[in-house]
């Protein structure tokens, strides 16, 4: 299930980038990201009601408010480059450069997390990265 999750996500990350490339034209990058965040957070309080999880609230843990308050503003900051990105340059450059986030995700991943990285990880990362630059030079 994970696995067509991730490929959902993939897919919707493809059109979030082309429908905001189209709507962000005419806009001011910081004010079309306050409109997206306005629309995820609907959507994802939304979510947790209709799935009756807003009870869970009381038991998270003060670690987990730390990481998730940080992994928030990771994100927010993550949308603010990204649509400034998206507003300046074309498409097809910034969201090949945006992906480098798998490479830089896997190497935190090994060294934060001590997850395995791989020979298999390692050549997959070389190629994502040559691959990127290919596309974007």
């Amino acid at each position: 299930m994970w696995f067509w999750l991730a490929l959902g996500s993939a897919v919707f990350a493809a059109l979030t980038s082309i429908l905001a490339k189209v709507g962000i034209e005419g806009v001011g990058s910081n004010l079309a990201t306050a409109i997206r965040t306005i629309v995820v957070v609907v959507m994802a309080w939304g979510m947790v009601f209709i799935t009756h999880q807003q009870s869970g609230i009381r038991s998270i843990s003060q670690k987990s408010w730390i990481f998730l308050i940080l992994s928030g503003l990771a994100t927010g900051a993550s949308w603010l480059c990204y649509y400034k990105a998206l507003q300046m340059g074309d498409a097809s450059k910034v969201v090949p450069i945006d992906k480098l986030s798998v490479v830089i995700t896997l190497v935190l991943a090994f060294v934060f997390l001590h997850e395995e990285f791989t020979t298999k990880s390692i050549i997959g990362c070389i190629l994502i990265g040559a691959g990127t630059m290919m596309m974007v030079l």
